[in-house]
């Protein structure tokens, strides 16, 4: 799940908490939109850590200069 993914959870889950007041016999609406806020947040939360440790692999690119160039 990516930034959009999480962001669209978000917006799900608000409207779920904070704008519906129709009821379901068994289910708490408004629960299930704070389940899907918090899994929206916890998934751009993950989306930063992978993409860090994503870039940190791509940069170790080691130059040394003191070596004389291959004829």
């Amino acid at each position: 799940m990516y930034f959009g993914g999480s962001i669209a959870l978000i917006a799900i889950g608000a409207i779920l908490a904070f704008a519906v007041t129709d009821a379901i016999n068994g289910v708490d609406l408004t629960m299930v939109g704070y389940i899907c806020m918090a899994a929206g947040a916890l998934g751009i939360v993950l989306s930063l850590i992978v993409n860090s440790r994503r870039g940190d692999a791509a940069v170790r690119d080691t130059r040394r200069d003191d070596i004389p160039p291959a004829r």
